[in-house]
C-alpha cells in the first residue's frame, strides 16, 4: 500500500488525535522517514513503534481505523473454541508454504471458502503481506485488523511448530546403543561425561523442554527405573501422561545432562535434596523452569538415583484480570469484598498444584497502583509481578529474615507466599492488624478446617477472627473437551451417583449431565482446566463464633453458618459446573470430598 505524503500526515494527526503520540515526535519521525533511502525506507506506524517506543497495539489499532480495516476477535472472541475451529477449517483451505508465509507476516488465514477468504493481521497495511495474498488460490481476499498478541495465541494453538531437538533426536534412534554392560559398584564420572556428550541425550533434553511449553504442560517429571531405563512423563490438564521411557541410558546421564543446564545446583552433589532454575526463550517468549531434584531408592540400592520435577513457569499464562479468573458469582462477590478492604489478610488454601498463586497474583494485579508498596515474600518465586517489590530468598536473608524485614520497610499490601509456622503466621496477622491487607496461602483440605489450622499453629482464636477477612479453599477440575462431550443417560445407576454428589431429584430431571468421550482435540475427553471454590467471608456472626470458641474451634459450625449464609462447599461448587456443562459427574466426585 503506497502512502503518499498527505496520507501520511493524515495518519500522524489522526494518532496524535487520539493520544498517541505527540506533535513533536510526529514532526521527528517524518524527519527520520524523509531521510531514509527510499529502497529502504520504513513506514510512518514502524518507525513510531521501533524509534519512539510508541504502544504497538495502539499505533496499529488506529492505524486500521484510519484506513478502514475492520477489526476481529474482539475481546476474548479470538480465545473461543469455535474460532480456533474455524482457523483450522480456513487453514486447509491454502496450501502449506502460503499458510507459513502468512504466519510469518504476523497474520493468520481467519475465515474461508474456495472463492474468498479473510485474514486477520498485526500490520494490515504490510507490503509484503499484499504480496502473499496474491498467491492465494481464492479470488476474494479482504485483510482485518487483529492485534499482536492474539495473531500470536491464535497462531501458537493452529500452527504445529517442528522441535529441532526432537527431529535431531529421531535421527539417532530414541535407543543408544549401550555396550558395557558390566555391574559397577561406584559411579564411573568418566563413562556418564562420555554419554552426556551424545547430542541425542542433550536434544532429548532441550527437546523435553520445548514440547512442554507447546503442550502446555505444566509440570515434567524424569524418573529413574532401574540402571539402564527412565520414564519422562508431562502432566497435562493435572494428569500425569508418559510422554517418552528412555533405554539403554544411564539414569544418572540424564539428571548430570539436566543439572548442567540448571543455576544453582551441584551436579555431584547427589545425597541431598536441590532447588534451581533454567531458562529458555521458546517461540520467542523467556520461560522459566523451576527444577527440584531429591535423591531415591531404585531397584538397584548401590546406585545414587534422583527424582527430577520441573515445574514450568510461562508468565503468558498469568491472569492479571479478576474477571478472567473464573470465580463463581457468590465466590467472586465475597472475594472481591475481601480484597477491596483496606486491611486484613485473605488466604487461599489447597493442595499444591491446585492455582493458589494463579488466584494471588490475580488478586494483587487488581489492587496494584503506584501510590501502593506491595511486597511479596515468596520461596521460590514464580511469577514476575509488575508494580511489586518482589524480595529475593537466599542463604543471606531466609524466609523468616525476609517476613522480619518487611515490617521494617514500610509495605502497604503484602504476599506471603505461605503461612508455614508460627512465626510466619505471627507476622502477617500483625500485618493484617496494623492497617496492611495481606495475602497468603495454607495447606488445608477446605475453607473452615483453616481455622483450626491456624489454632493448632498456636495463634490465639482473637487473632484469627481480627485479623481474617476471608479464607477461600479452591481445586483445579478437568472441563470437558466441547468437540466430544455426550450427554449421559440417567438409568438408576447414574442417578445414584448424581444423588451421591449432593443433586436432588428435581436437580437431576432438570439438568443435562455429560460424560467425556475423547478425540484428537482433547486428552481423554477432557481439555483444559477450570477452578471451583469455597469462599468464607469472616462476616460479624465467623468471627463471634470463632471469638468465643476458646480452645474448641467447631469447624462444622463454621461451616454451617457459612453455607446458611450463601458459601458454596467445593462440592456444591462442583455441582454448578455440571449444571453447567464445564465438567463431570466423575470428576467432582475426584477432587472433593463429602459436605
Amino acid at each position: 500500500m503506497l502512502v503518499t505524503s498527505s496520507v501520511k500526515r493524515r495518519l500522524g494527526e489522526s494518532l496524535v488525535k487520539e493520544g498517541i503520540i505527540s506533535h513533536s515526535t510526529l514532526d521527528q519521525a517524518i524527519q527520520m522517514m524523509e531521510r531514509e533511502p527510499e529502497h529502504l525506507r520504513r513506514r510512518l506506524p514502524l518507525i513510531l513503534i521501533q524509534e519512539f517506543d510508541a504502544d504497538p497495539n495502539q499505533v496499529m489499532k488506529q492505524v486500521a481505523s484510519f484506513y478502514a480495516f475492520k477489526e476481529v476477535g474482539k475481546g476474548d472472541d479470538y480465545a473461543r473454541p469455535e474460532v480456533i475451529d474455524s482457523i483450522n477449517q480456513a487453514k486447509e483451505l491454502i496450501p502449506d508454504t502460503l499458510f507459513e508465509e502468512i504466519i510469518s507476516k504476523n497474520a493468520i488465514p481467519w475465515i474461508a471458502n474456495h472463492d474468498s477468504i479473510v485474514i486477520a493481521a498485526a500490520d494490515p497495511i504490510d507490503p509484503q503481506l499484499n504480496e502473499t495474498l496474491g498467491k492465494l488460490p481464492q479470488k476474494h481476499h479482504e485483510v482485518a485488523y487483529l492485534p499482536h498478541d492474539k495473531v500470536k495465541y491464535i497462531t501458537a494453538h493452529v500452527h504445529e511448530k517442528k522441535n529441532e531437538f526432537l527431529e535431531l533426536l529421531e535421527e539417532y534412534g530414541t535407543e543408544t546403543e549401550y555396550i558395557d554392560e558390566v555391574e559397577e559398584q561406584a559411579i564411573d564420572e568418566e563413562q556418564i561425561n562420555a554419554e552426556i556428550k551424545q547430542s541425542m541425550l542433550n536434544s532429548l533434553v532441550e527437546g523435553m523442554l520445548v514440547e512442554a511449553v507447546r503442550k502446555d504442560v505444566s509440570d515434567i517429571h524424569i524418573i529413574p527405573i532401574d540402571k539402564f531405563h527412565s520414564d519422562i512423563y508431562f502432566r497435562l490438564d493435572g494428569k500425569l501422561k508418559l510422554w517418552v521411557r528412555q533405554n539403554n541410558i544411564r539414569p544418572e546421564a540424564l539428571s548430570a545432562v539436566i543439572k548442567d543446564k540448571t543455576r544453582n545446583v551441584d551436579r555431584f552433589e547427589r545425597d541431598s535434596s536441590q532447588d534451581g532454575f533454567i531458562q529458555r526463550k521458546i517461540d520467542g517468549t523467556q520461560i522459566r523452569y523451576r527444577v527440584s531434584i531429591i535423591p531415591m531408592v531404585g531397584a538397584d540400592f548401590d546406585r545414587k538415583f534422583e527424582s527430577i520435577v520441573i515445574r514450568i513457569l510461562d508468565d503468558r499464562k498469568v491472569i492479571t484480570d479478576l474477571e478472567k479468573l473464573g470465580l463463581q458469582p457468590t465466590a467472586k462477590a465475597s472475594f472481591v469484598k475481601a480484597i477491596k478492604k483496606p486491611s486484613g489478610i485473605v488466604i487461599i488454601t489447597g493442595p499444591t498444584g491446585s492455582g493458589k498463586s494463579t488466584t494471588l497474583v490475580a488478586a494483587l494485579y487488581s489492587v496494584i497502583d503506584p501510590s501502593v508498596n506491595v511486597l511479596t515474600v515468596e520461596e521460590p518465586v514464580e511469577y514476575l509481578i509488575k508494580g511489586a517489590r518482589q524480595l529475593k530468598i537466599s542463604h543471606k536473608m531466609s524466609f523468616d529474615d525476609a517476613m522480619r524485614g518487611i515490617l521494617r520497610h514500610d509495605p502497604d499490601i503484602v504476599l506471603v507466599g505461605e503461612i508455614r509456622d508460627l512465626k510466619t503466621a505471627e507476622i502477617a496477622m500483625k500485618l493484617a492488624n496494623t492497617g496492611h491487607l495481606t495475602f497468603s496461602t495454607l495447606h488445608t483440605n477446605d475453607a473452615p478446617s483453616a481455622v483450626a489450622r491456624l489454632y493448632k499453629m498456636g495463634v490465639e482464636p482473637f487473632l484469627i477472627a481480627t485479623s481474617i477477612n476471608l479464607v477461600m479453599a479452591q481445586r483445579l477440575i478437568r472441563k470437558l473437551c466441547e468437540n466430544c462431550k455426550t450427554p449421559v443417560e440417567m438409568n438408576d445407576g447414574e442417578r445414584e451417583l448424581a444423588k451421591g454428589l449432593g443433586f436432588t431429584d428435581k436437580e437431576i430431571d432438570e439438568t443435562i449431565f455429560y460424560d467425556p468421550v475423547g478425540c484428537k482435540k482433547c486428552n481423554n475427553g477432557y481439555k483444559g482446566r477450570m477452578a471451583i471454590h469455597e469462599a468464607l467471608y469472616f462476616d460479624k456472626e465467623i468471627k463471634r463464633i470463632i471469638y468465643e470458641s476458646g480452645s474448641n474451634i467447631d469447624e462444622d459450625l463454621i461451616r454451617e453458618v457459612a453455607v446458611r449464609n450463601g458459601m458454596l462447599t467445593l462440592r456444591a461448587s462442583g455441582r454448578e459446573r455440571i449444571k453447567n456443562g464445564n465438567t463431570s459427574i466423575a470428576e467432582i466426585l475426584a477432587a472433593t470430598i463429602e459436605d
